[in-house]
This record gives structure tokens, C-alpha cells and sequence, in this order.
């Protein structure tokens, strides 16, 4: 019985795989599996006539195979394990006694022999051989050290913040994530140990949007730390002791229409004209995902009824259209010169009638309007007057933008407009500064440079990331003053902030044509000399758990448009690749000033877009939640779209492994010294397994003067340290929840402590919470 069941098993395998090889080489595929399909059915047939022949061809299969894989990906283990594993376990079946005695014969005493086992034990020790060998091997991995010497001993960190404080997003507002704290060093990380733990009472709900985030970095001012949640509540922390001193519940609501439904911070001032202790001398402004911005008192939490609206900015003035849920703020605004400037999100792809990306200032202590920068209207920066609008769906920016005060100027990252997968009638200053990043003057709004990091985006490559400023050292001596731009394409632009030239050349190269009919895309496409943009996609470069599901990634390889980089939408479906998940989001680098070097955190996941035309989209559902992926309407286009990531069907990546690092770069240079993988399987299987995979993340790092980054991020819920000089590893501490925020870190009397915020992250699926950790030495 058991001889029968496998004979039919191998021919049902060997039928599949014939059948899923033939469609695979008729979209121009490896021809492999029709050939393994065919010795599947061979060794079927003749485990049916118990011929022991049937363990000599399947060693040919075994030694085949391998022969194959290896040619295909090398000695990659995670590449060669699912080309192999179903094989090997078979060919294990196949060397039992319940399927070789049967398969033996009887001789002429009638005693019974089992078959021969030696052809195929010695195929399969050959193949288990190979997977040990390629267990030990570490292909993707980039090894080396950052310089350590030190190149500006009193550098420019962008602000008089005193050094055991946090005043801003990125700790000043340069942006840089570094602090000049080093009592916690490489030597000491390991001895690290919880120092309290605090739990904000905002939850996940059940009636949330799936982008359900807690993506806060908190700010530390004198002896109070400041935060916010993704339902957006304002906490005040005793810095020391994690005791709430306050909590404020802007009363935000929910919207099902809101795509994303998070807090990335609050942005702190204190007025230099107040007395000190008197009422809002200090406060803290809290954007909210119903487009409002809420002043309060840092020392008491009360509303400051003397800013706009007593204490709330509306900041759906000026648009012509107000679909609830489609603009907010999610990225605390920046507190420079007496102004708040700030930006807003907009939801992607629901509409051609959405809200403006217009970048507006306002008085920071009455919220009167100084001065707006519409990209699609950038010359009429003085304030709108009544009855004119700014322009619909110009393109926006979500995240954090930097300051250099010396030089007067703002840097914007900038989005793109939406629908972002359609760019027919788009205006002439619409193409210009779409996916850019952009120099503002603080005082007038006025532009005074523009760096467009994609041209004609059909693709989502917002610039998610606020812009580092560093001073660099050229190596003739001489100092330019910096921006350090992330993209989601894998480009690090390196530029001059003064003018937006390059400092690390930025080179055009050719683009995939292709575009729909109505549409066009750009001839070349710029790329920084520092980048971490990653090969092309190739067939070999699908993956799965097994051979089959990487069968079936293949063909839809093959199914799908793809000519590498920019890749035009299409109808049939297009892999954009990298995705616009990022190579980096909106937790950007962090850059250390004084070796002026850079660590980060590349990503790469593949994504699919396909265009659906209107008449094909389905009536909006009951109960239907606003996302990013999947249908995307564009309502009033002639085209919605699908998208998501390139999964196979296990809902795993089709592409390889692995998908995330630890990556660091010397800016003088623009030469990557190291890249390793970062993260493990342990919450992303049913098995808590510590497989030092690769694993995608979604955050940023933070370094320190103690030579450390931190870095959270990782879809397995560990906060992690690493030596910046390598990238080791030097200490890991278990999270109750996804830690996709990025940490800081702050000095209280004589001891410095790192800072955590875990409340997972609704895209990637890590585990909800609401926990605020702060981690300091014995």
C-alpha cells in the first residue's frame, strides 16, 4: 500500500510540475521543470511495477537538480533549500524499507532483497552535503569598516540643543539622528537593562484602518519627555521615572476613508518673549489625522486658546475640495524663526479631486498665515486671499522636513501627485517638482533650489524621508554644507544645501519605455554614486517554500512587465522593483558629524501595479477600509489600480531572501563599507525560529557619540545595537510589540538612556501595542 500511494503521488507531482513547466517555457522560462516533471512521472511508472529502477532515475533527479540550482543561485542555503527540500525528503521516503523492499527481488531460495540503495544514498548525501557547505557561506553579506577617525572634532549638529536632550524629530533640525551622549559605548551596549516601562492606554481597534501605526519618536526637553499616539494623544513623561505628568485626547474620530491612522511626533517650542512659567511659554503642537493642528501648554497639557482657533489650526483653509479623511498630518511640522511650517499627507489614488500638497507657515504664536508654497502654483507664495484656492492634488509632503537657519532655508521632501500610476495632464510645474526634494526660503516660502529624484513618477516614489544636514570634508580640505537625501529607489543624494548640486555626482541613465497610450514616461532617469538600489529581478531570483509555490512565482514572473527600474504601469500588471515600500521610507539614515559616515536600513520588496480601467471597477463594499494596497479607485481617472507586494501563493515574498540589512556608508567617499543582514524569522512563523534571514523593516536608526546605532524597525520585535564602525550585532532586547518607530536617547543627571516606542505596524503585520521602554545601563 504504502509503494502505491507513493507512485501516485510522485505522478501527481511529476503531472503538476510538467504541466506548471510548460506554461513557464512558453513565457520564456527555465525549462527545468518540465524536465524533473518527466522524471517524476518515469519513477511514478515504475514504482507502480515495483521496478527497481525507480531509485536509480530519481538519483538522477537528485543529482540533477542540484547540479542545477547550484548553477542557478550558487551556494546560497536559503536559495537552494526550497529548489531541493521537497526532493531530498522524497528521495529519503524512497531509501525506507516500506518502499525498497517491495521494490527488491526474490531469489531463487525465495528469500526477498531489498533494492539497492547505494545510487540514491550517495545522490542524497552529495545534495545534504552541499546544503551544509551552503549554510556556512554568506553570499549577500558586504563585510568591511567605516573609518573611524574622527574628521570634524567640533562639528555642526544644527542647533544649540543642550547635549543630553531631544528637541526634535531627528534630536535638532538638521536631521541628523545622532547624539553627542557617550556613556553608552561598544564596549558596555551588551549590559544594557530595562529602566521603565510605560503603556499609553491608545489600542488598535477593530473598527481601525489596516495602517493602524505607532511610528512616534519622542522628544526629551529638560526633565519631560513628549510624545504622541496613533490616535493622537498628547503624553508628557517624567523623563526619569516614565510617570505620566499629562495626557491631552485631541478627539480625532475615525474615518474609514483614512489610509494611514498614526503619530510620528509633536514638535516643541519654547517663545523667547514669554516670561518663563507663564502660561504656553513652552508648548507642544500636536497634528492630528483630522487635519487640525493643536497647540498646548508643555508644563500643563491645557489647550493655548491664543493660537489660531482658540488652540486649533484648520488646515483644510484654502482647498477647494474637503473629503473627510483624505488630508492630514502625520509627520510632527518644524518650529523655526517664530513660524510652524507644515505639509500634510494625502490619501493616494482615491481621487482627482483630493486637497492640496501646499506647504503653508504660520505665526507660531497666533497661527496667522505667513506665507504658502503650492508646488502646483510655486511663484504666489504670499498668503492665498479669500476665494482662491490652492491647486488640487498638487504633489505633498508626509514626512519630516530640516533646517539650516544660518543659510535660511527649509528642505522639503516632496511626494508625487496623485493618481500616482497616471501622469497624462500634468502640469509643467507639476512635472518639475514632483518626487523631489526642495529648498524653501524660512521667511518668504520662496524656492530656492529643486532636486527631482525621479522624473515623470509613474511609480509612488514619493521622498519619504526628512533630509540629513552634515558639513562634509572634501578631500582637497575644504567644507561644503550637506543635505543627506534617502529615496525609495535606493539613491543617497549627497548634496550642496546651499545651491542642490551634487557633492557625490548624480548621473542620468536610460529608462524602460512602454508607457499606456495616453501616458509617456522619461527617457533617463537620474541616479545617485551612492546608492542602494539593487540588481534587476531574474527568473532565478523567485523563491518559495518549495519548489511549487516558486513554480508558480516564476510563471508569474514571467506573466508580468518587467524591464527592471521604472518599469511603466501597465494593464497586465508591472513588478515595480524596488517597491514603493522603499529601500528606505520615512525613517531615513542617521549620519554621525564628526566621521561624517552614514547608517541606514535598506529594504527590498517587489510590488505589482496593474491599471483596471474605470468600467471595471467594482462598486465601493460595505465597510470597505481605505488602504494602499490592493484596488486604489482613482476616482475620476480613467484608470484605478491594484497594487501590493509580489507575494506567492503563501503569501510570502516571490522574490529571494534576503529582503532587509544593516547598511553603512562613508559620505566623503560615497563608498558602501558594509552590508548585513538584518533580522530574523521569529515572528514571521508559526515557530519562534531565530534565522538570521534578512527580514523587511519599516523605521530608523539612531547613532550615538559611543560609536552604537540603534535601530528597531525589523518585523521580528527586537530593539537592536550595532557597532557603526562593522555593523555587528553587540545586543538585542525583546519587544512586547512590532517596534516600527525610531528610537532616541536622552541624559537624566549622571545617566543616559535609549529609548523605545513599540506599537507594531498595520502593513507589515507586526503586533499591536502601546508601549513606551526606556532602556539605560545597571
Amino acid at each position: 500500500m504504502p509503494i502505491l500511494a507513493t507512485a501516485i503521488l510522485f505522478a501527481l507531482i511529476g503531472l503538476g510540475l510538467v504541466g506548471g513547466g510548460t506554461r513557464l517555457v512558453l513565457l520564456g522560462g527555465s525549462p527545468y521543470y518540465i524536465v524533473a516533471g518527466l522524471g517524476f512521472l518515469v519513477t511514478g511508472l515504475l514504482l507502480f511495477r515495483k521496478n527497481a529502477a525507480a531509485l536509480w532515475v530519481y538519483s538522477v533527479i537528485v543529482l540533477g537538480s542540484l547540479a542545477w540550482a547550484i548553477w542557478e543561485v550558487g551556494f546560497d542555503w536559503w536559495q537552494l533549500g526550497p529548489r531541493g527540500g521537497v526532493i531530498i525528503v522524497l528521495g529519503l521516503w524512497l531509501l525506507t524499507p516500506w518502499i525498497r523492499r517491495p521494490l527488491g527481488f526474490v531469489s531463487p531460495t525465495g528469500e526477498r532483497y531489498s533494492a539497492n540503495a547505494w545510487p540514491l544514498m550517495l545522490a542524497s548525501v552529495v545534495a545534504i552535503g552541499v546544503a551544509l557547505y551552503s549554510m556556512t557561506q554568506d553570499p549577500h553579506n558586504i563585510r568591511g569598516d567605516l573609518p573611524g577617525d574622527v574628521v570634524a572634532a567640533n562639528p555642526n549638529l544644527g542647533g544649540n540643543i543642550p547635549p543630553g536632550e531631544w528637541h526634535h524629530y531627528g534630536r535638532t533640525l538638521f536631521g541628523q539622528r545622532y547624539s553627542p551622549l557617550d556613556q553608552i559605548d561598544r564596549q558596555n551596549v551588551a549590559n544594557l537593562r530595562v529602566a521603565w516601562q510605560y503603556q499609553t492606554g491608545d489600542v488598535k481597534l477593530p473598527e481601525d484602518v489596516s495602517e493602524t501605526t505607532y511610528q512616534v519618536t519622542p522628544l526629551k526637553v529638560k526633565d519631560t519627555l513628549y510624545l504622541c499616539t496613533p490616535h493622537n494623544w498628547a503624553i508628557a513623561l517624567d523623563a526619569a521615572t516614565g510617570k505620566e505628568k499629562w495626557k491631552y485626547d485631541s478627539n480625532s474620530g475615525m474615518n474609514p476613508d483614512r489610509q494611514h491612522q498614526t503619530c510620528r511626533g509633536v514638535t516643541y517650542w519654547a517663545d523667547p518673549a514669554a516670561a518663563p512659567g507663564s502660561p504656553c511659554a513652552e508648548r507642544v503642537y500636536l497634528p492630528t489625522s483630522d487635519a487640525r493642528l493643536i497647540a498646548l501648554d508643555a508644563t500643563s497639557g491645557q489647550v493655548c486658546t491664543s493660537f489660531a482657533d482658540n488652540g486649533v489650526l484648520h488646515l483644510e483653509q484654502g482647498m477647494r475640495y474637503n473629503p473627510a479623511g483624505y488630508y492630514y498630518s502625520t509627520s510632527p511640522p518644524v518650529a523655526v524663526a517664530g513660524k510652524i511650517i507644515i505639509g500634510g499627507a494625502i490619501n493616494d489614488n482615491y481621487s482627482t479631486q483630493e486637497q492640496s500638497g501646499v506647504i503653508r507657515a504660520f505665526d507660531i504664536d497666533t497661527g496667522a498665515l505667513i506665507w504658502n508654497w503650492d508646488s502646483g502654483n510655486p511663484e504666489q507664495t504670499a498668503p492665498l486671499p479669500p476665494g482662491q484656492f490652492y491647486t488640487t492634488n498638487s504633489p505633498n509632503s508626509w514626512s519630516v522636513s530640516s533646517v539650516d537657519e544660518g543659510l535660511g532655508l527649509i528642505y522639503v521632501p516632496l511626494g508625487n501627485q496623485v493618481p500616482d500610476q497616471l501622469g497624462m495632464g500634468r502640469s509643467e510645474h507639476v512635472e518639475k517638482y514632483s518626487s523631489s526634494i526642495v529648498a524653501l526660503d524660512i521667511n518668504t516660502g520662496a524656492v530656492r533650489w529643486v532636486r527631482q529624484t525621479v522624473h515623470h513618477d509613474l511609480w509612488d516614489m514619493d521622498v519619504p524621508a526628512q533630509p540629513a544636514l552634515i558639513d562634509i570634508t572634501k578631500q582637497d580640505g575644504t567644507v561644503a554644507p550637506a543635505l543627506v537625501g534617502p529615496t525609495k529607489q535606493g539613491d543617497i543624494y549627497v548634496l550642496d544645501r546651499r545651491t542642490g548640486e551634487p557633492i557625490i555626482p548624480v548621473e542620468e541613465v536610460p529608462a524602460p519605455g512602454g508607457a499606456i497610450s495616453e501616458d509617456f514616461t522619461a527617457p533617463t532617469q537620474p541616479v545617485s554614486g551612492l546608492t542602494f538600489m539593487p540588481p534587476p529581478l531574474t527568473e532565478r531570483d523567485m523563491w518559495g517554500i518549495t519548489m511549487f509555490d516558486q513554480l508558480a512565482c516564476r510563471i508569474e514572473f514571467r506573466s508580468l512587465n518587467y524591464a527592471g527600474r521604472y518599469t511603466p504601469p501597465s494593464l497586465e500588471g508591472t513588478i515595480v522593483y524596488p517597491g514603493n515600500f522603499g529601500v528606505f521610507n520615512w525613517g531615513s539614515v542617521a549620519v554621525d558629524p564628526e566621521r561624517q559616515v552614514m547608517f541606514g536600513m535598506p529594504t527590498y520588496l517587489a510590488f505589482t501595479s496593474r491599471l483596471v480601467p474605470r468600467d471595471e471597477i467594482p462598486p465601493k463594499g460595505e465597510g470597505e477600509k481605505g488602504s494602499e494596497q490592493g484596488l486604489n479607485r482613482n476616482e475620476g481617472a480613467p484608470y484605478g489600480v491594484y497594487m501590493g507586494p509580489f507575494l506567492g501563493p503563501l503569501q510570502i515574498p516571490c522574490q529571494a531572501p534576503p529582503w532587509g540589512f544593516v547598511a553603512g556608508a562613508d559620505l566623503r567617499t560615497g563608498k558602501i563599507a558594509y552590508k548585513r543582514k538584518n533580522g530574523t524569522v521569529y515572528d514571521m512563523t508559526p515557530l519562534p525560529l531565530p534565522f538570521k534571514l534578512g527580514v523587511p523593516g519599516i523605521g530608523g536608526p539612531m547613532i550615538t557619540k559611543g560609536g552604537v546605532a540603534f535601530l528597531g524597525a525589523a518585523v521580528d520585535n527586537f530593539l537592536r545595537a550595532y557597532d557603526l564602525t562593522t555593523g555587528d550585532q553587540l545586543w538585542e532586547a525583546r519587544l512586547p510589540a512590532g517596534g516600527q518607530a525610531t528610537p532616541m536617547t536622552y541624559m537624566v543627571g549622571q545617566k543616559q538612556y535609549v529609548l523605545m516606542v513599540a506599537g507594531g505596524h498595520g502593513s507589515v503585520g507586526t503586533k499591536p501595542g502601546d508601549y513606551v521602554i526606556a532602556y539605560t545601563l545597571p
